[in-house]
């Protein structure tokens, strides 16, 4: 049964009147009116009992930078590889080209998109599914699954054979333009969606267009390049001509295949595989599949991949509780109930069933500091540059990870048998707009 109530001007009296007669009311008034509520209500003494030292550290690279654009996902991914790459060949520093994958990702999203408009051309266009497809036809972000499709398709370039553009490190004019072409091609199969010949010929026209459009704004990507680079040692190094596949056969000694993403999601049983419906960026690869485990298992394995030597890419809600000038993340970090005089109550599960969290940004673990076998805090490389946080590096205090992160990419053999087993399971498809999908809902 509906019911609505309007607010009465008796109503409005009474809360001016409550506010009034409570002064701390009046004093966050005027701190909040001059200074930024985050100055306000920073807990010091979390700030003072968060040291920026890890008893296991990978890291001894800069941070990268992926600017104004939603790549973190595929920023993190090469972040982790490039880490290997940096040690076995004792290189001081090296980035693969983060544009390189950002036109694959772009062009077989475009072809992703168009499949599934075919896919639902039948549906009403107000259907849900169709209006999700329409407002989210290749957004910046992603998710691990689709890093492994891009490398494992396209290869991988070290950056100097594709540099960033002014549109790979600004994406919003360029996205504009690919989601009008996108559209008006929906618009033309959704109209000719009975002729099949007329459809594909759109299609293949649709994606000729993108092409051109890429082109344009980040660079045509090579099929081919030469590969030299000088050690730590001032050694010279010349590995010759070399294709994107060969090349990312070459440096790349970790199996991708291998790899599996693993979530904390309270709402579903744990011990069970899930996907989202539409989420992917390549058309015949690699599914996005995740097996739902406890917190616990999700740190354990974690922790246990960073002392291996492995850096672990992740995905969290980035947002929360973050300050960005010394880079710490903690779930008191901010006492806004002493600022608001009200309780905030939502628990993670609630927080993702009433739209409040969902995962917002990946990076990449690159230590952890370890007290009687149980971590405290996480170290963590981001990839917004070297001015926020240590150098770009930041500290995740361990109730953070409880509440705020959600999902990690780790080699199936850090897991147990039982959870080997339970990959195996056919996933759950849960709804396009699911939060598990918003990652690659990223702009």
């Amino acid at each position: 049964m509906s019911h609505s109530s309007e607010i009465t001007q008796e109503e409005i009296k009474s809360l001016r009147k409550s506010f009034e007669n409570q002064p701390l009311n009046r004093l966050m008034q005027n701190a909040v009116g001059r200074t930024s509520i985050h100055e306000i209500a920073l807990n010091r003494e979390v700030m003072a009992n968060t040291p920026d030292a890890f008893s296991v550290k990978l890291d001894e690279w800069k941070v990268t930078d992926q600017k104004r654009s939603g790549r973190c996902w595929c920023f993190a991914g090469m972040n982790m590889l490039r880490a290997g790459v940096m040690k076995r060949l004792n290189i001081s520093n090296f980035e693969f080209s983060q544009n390189y994958i950002l036109f694959w990702d772009k062009f077989e999203r475009a072809n992703f998109f168009l499949n599934a408009i075919q896919q639902t051309s039948d549906q009403p266009l107000d259907d849900r599914e169709v209006a999700f497809l329409l407002d989210h036809p290749l957004d910046d972000g992603g998710q691990w699954n689709m890093f492994v499709s891009i490398v494992e398709k396209h290869g991988l370039i070290p950056q100097y054979a594709m540099r960033e553009s002014e549109s790979s490190s600004s994406t919003a004019l360029m996205n504009r333009v690919l989601l009008s072409t996108l559209r008006e091609a929906a618009k033309d199969i959704r109209k000719h969606y009975s002729d099949e010949a007329k459809t594909e010929q759109t299609h293949k026209e649709t994606l000729k267009t993108i092409w051109r459009i890429l082109c344009i704004h980040l660079g045509t990507p090579p099929e081919e390049f030469t590969w030299q680079y000088e050690d730590k040692d001032n050694v010279f190094h010349r590995g010759g001509v070399m294709t994107p596949q060969e090349f990312a056969r070459e440096v790349v000694k970790v199996d991708l295949k291998d790899f599996v993403c693993l979530v904390n999601d309270p709402r579903n049983p744990t011990g069970q595989t899930y996907t989202v419906k539409f989420l992917g960026n390549v058309v015949g690869g690699s599914s996005v599949v995740y097996l739902n485990v406890d917190i616990e298992t999700l740190k354990k394995v974690t922790m246990n991949s960073l002392k291996n030597g492995m850096p672990v890419w992740m995905g969290c809600d980035v947002g929360k509780h973050m300050e960005r000038t010394y880079g710490i993340w903690d779930a008191q970090l901010y006492d806004y109930k002493g600022v608001y005089s009200h309780e905030f109550s939502l628990n993670k599960e609630d927080r993702l069933n009433y739209h409040e969290t969902q995962m917002t940004h990946a990076m990449l673990f690159t230590g952890v500091d370890i007290s009687e076998g149980s971590p405290q805090r996480w170290r963590v490389e981001n990839s917004w540059g070297e001015k926020i946080g240590q150098k770009g590096f930041f500290t995740m205090n361990d109730n953070w990870f409880d509440e705020y992160m959600f999902e990690v990419a780790a080699d199936k053999e850090m897991l147990s048998e039982e959870l080997q087993e339970a990959l195996t399971k056919a996933p759950v498809e849960l709804e396009p707009w699911d939060p598990m999908g918003a990652l690659a809902r990223q702009d």
